[in-house]
């Protein structure tokens, strides 16, 4: 099995940061990209940004200049460092993972069970 745990959310005031943390566990071969979404009451999924094993990065159009996504392949770990946060930030934070458990194996998606973050102006 493969879990994804994420960590780091929480309450902030509008133009503070928080860095979000995401572990990547179990049966893994390897782990190509790693990426960040979320999900605003009453809005659909989105994605923030995403990494690629290689650490070629992308970010949404709205989180460009602010937010920075990196990764540390030998922990499998991502990281979300989000700065000057706004109240429209306010989302559950999901990290994805694709990942191959063994080297004969597929390469799957799989998701964490996401952390709050709530910005309050």
């Amino acid at each position: 099995q493969v879990q994804l745990v994420e960590s780091g959310g929480g309450l902030v005031q509008a133009g503070a940061s928080l860095r979000l943390s995401c572990v990547s566990s179990g049966t893994i071969f390897s782990i190509n990209a790693m990426g960040w979404y979320r999900q605003a009451p009453g809005k659909q999924r989105e994605l923030v940004a995403d990494i690629t094993s290689g650490g070629s990065s992308d970010y949404a159009d709205s989180v460009k200049g602010r937010f920075t996504i990196s990764r540390d392949n030998a922990r499998n770990t991502v990281y979300l460092q989000m700065n000057s946060l706004q109240p429209e930030d306010t989302a559950v934070y999901y990290c994805n993972a694709n990942i191959k458990r063994t080297p004969w194996g597929s390469r799957d998606d799989y998701w964490g069970k996401g952390t709050l973050v709530t910005v309050s102006s």
